[in-house]
């Protein structure tokens, strides 16, 4: 199986980390096939670095079609671009924010969300009223910690994390954890020791989806709204990735 893991970002250390956290938890012969826009910013810490990340990812899984994925996994907890994604392809599309609230409503009867900057927490919070968890969510939590930081945190910056994590179950009367950050997936093991709460990293749990929905032959319905793009002439830098008339 191939699975296409797409970082809206720019950052190549990023990309490796996140593909590594990928893989650790891949079936024997999943192919983790790690790609980063061509442009766009390093790391995403609001809305005009989403608008780039998200026309990123399109430009990933458009070319990324010639790699042939049985699934793609979009690793940002924004999930940027996750609808113009699964446009572009048959092949079943989740993000990891996504999965990972579906993943916390079916262990814990409510779970709290601990990402980086606190200006994103807007983003988050959006999400969880899309994908209709408003009532399983209880709290969003920014640590304003930087997206690239998280590579160099060392000890110090888990204890941040935990200690988020710890106000966030007590004040949320919450069940579960889930990291806001692909950048966090590293620290997953360690903080469900320390807590003793299922925490939830979306990189993971959207890779074992994603695998099965794969391996159920489920993949994005064409009818509707999801239905192959129109073919069309795009100008400018964009020109490459129009869709062929």
């Amino acid at each position: 199986m191939k699975l296409l893991l797409v970082n809206p970002n720019t950052s190549d250390s990023m990309t490796a980390g996140i593909a590594q956290s990928a893989q650790a938890v891949a079936a024997t012969g999943t192919q983790i096939i790690a790609v980063q826009p061509s442009f766009g910013p390093l790391s995403i810490e609001g809305h005009y670095d989403e608008a780039f990340a998200a026309a990123g990812v399109a430009e990933q899984v458009r070319l990324g079609q010639a790699h042939r994925p049985d699934a793609i996994v979009i690793a940002c907890f924004g999930d940027p671009g996750l609808e113009a994604a699964r446009e572009a392809t048959r092949a079943p599309v989740l993000g990891i924010a996504e999965a990972a609230f579906h993943a916390a409503s079916m262990l814990a009867t409510g779970f709290s969300i601990v990402t980086t900057m606190t200006r994103t927490c807007i983003i988050a919070e959006r999400l969880v009223q899309r994908y209709g968890f408003e009532h399983q969510c209880r709290g969003v939590h920014g640590t304003d910690i930087a997206v690239l930081d998280l590579e160099d945190g060392g000890e110090a910056m888990t204890r941040q994390i935990e200690e988020a994590a710890r106000d966030a179950l007590a004040r949320d009367r919450s069940g579960a954890i889930v990291l806001g950050c692909a950048g966090m997936s590293a620290l997953c093991h360690t903080l469900t020791a320390r807590l003793g709460v299922p925490v939830i990293d979306g990189v993971a749990v959207a890779v074992k989806f994603a695998e099965a929905l794969a391996a159920l032959g489920l993949g994005t319905s064409k009818h509707g709204d999801y239905a192959t793009p129109l073919p069309k002439t795009y100008t400018g830098w964009a020109a490459p990735l129009g869709w062929p008339t």
